[in-house]
């Protein structure tokens, strides 16, 4: 596995580690394994994660203990990152953008960050800068 030194983790990846019924559950476990990046994740994707976990509250729970024992580290949007989300939903208006990837989109460019874990091939098609595309670190 390349190193990288930091990591943009999305949603789907996350739920996909703390839910053993996902069909990539084991695959993630061993990415995770082995990772010694720093990952980082935003608000939004935190939020969207414990919605998919909403039937399994331990689990939430063992996620958010993991975010506050800082597993992930939590970028938070500053004001400016909405108008770029909002030239982004304009954007990506036909997959339609969603809001937890298009806030990583904008931390991967304030953070100069290529690098993502996700299972989301929507990051195959946006890009950063408008221009330059993600570099998965992950295949499922």
């Amino acid at each position: 596995m390349t190193y990288y030194p930091l990591i943009l983790v999305d949603s789907g990846f996350l739920f996909a580690y703390y839910s053993a019924r996902d069909q990539h559950h084991q695959q993630v476990c061993r990415f995770f394994e082995k990772c010694t990046s720093r990952l980082i994740t935003t608000p939004i994707c935190i939020a969207e994660v414990i919605w998919l976990l909403n039937s399994d509250w331990r689990t939430q729970n063992e996620f958010l203990l993991d975010v506050a024992k800082q597993l992930y580290e939590c970028e938070q949007l500053l004001p400016e990152d909405f108008s770029d989300i909002a030239a982004l939903n304009v954007k990506y208006r036909d997959l339609p953008g969603d809001f937890a990837d298009l806030s990583l989109i904008v931390i991967s460019e304030r953070l100069d960050v290529a690098a993502i874990a996700t299972l989301d091939s929507d990051f195959d098609v946006y890009r950063r800068y408008r221009q330059q595309p993600f570099e998965r670190v992950f295949w499922p």
